[in-house]
């Protein structure tokens, strides 16, 4: 991976989650989903997901932890990412693509009408060694106090203003 300096996360859970993900890496930079020990995520497990993309580029959840059913307000796991539908779905798959394509930790804060929603994207390889999935970290934040003061200081932060249901 290129010394160019790696999205440090917006919450605490962010950035144990990136410090963890680069102590896994490869030399080339790269974690595979083997790698993952899900016993040091036991704190962080419910708002975790990892998405797999096939051959054509569709999106399917593998694993989602249940606070995603309070954000999806459905049972993601298994459903395509297409299929997740409802005011956090656009929130949600952020970042899915852009982690894979720069190999790096990518993430957030989207701003909502009742609080936020903080966003990480992580690449991980799949058993053939290969960029398909992405592990992902979501939690709703009832204010902007639980976002670390100049959290990501670097990287791909989106925060857009709050925005009605539809």
């Amino acid at each position: 991976m290129s010394k160019q300096t790696v999205f440090q996360g917006v919450t605490v859970a962010q950035q144990v989650l990136i410090d963890y993900w680069k102590r896994l890496r490869d030399g080339a930079g790269c974690v595979p989903r083997d790698a993952i020990d899900p016993g040091e995520l036991r704190s962080m497990l419910a708002s975790i997901s990892i998405v797999q993309f096939d051959d054509s580029g569709d999106g399917r959840f593998r694993i989602a932890g249940s606070r995603l059913r309070d954000i999806f307000g459905m049972e993601a796991r298994g459903r395509r990412v297409a299929d997740v539908i409802g005011e956090h779905g656009d929130a949600f798959s952020l970042g899915l693509s852009v982690a894979l394509e720069r190999r790096a930790p990518v993430g957030g804060v989207i701003e909502q009408t009742d609080g936020m929603h903080a966003w990480l994207r992580l690449p991980l390889m799949d058993s053939s060694g290969q960029l398909t999935m992405v592990l992902c970290h979501d939690e709703l934040l009832s204010s902007r106090r639980f976002v670390v003061p100049n959290g990501g200081q670097t990287g791909a932060v989106h925060t857009s203003p709050p925005r009605a249901a539809a």
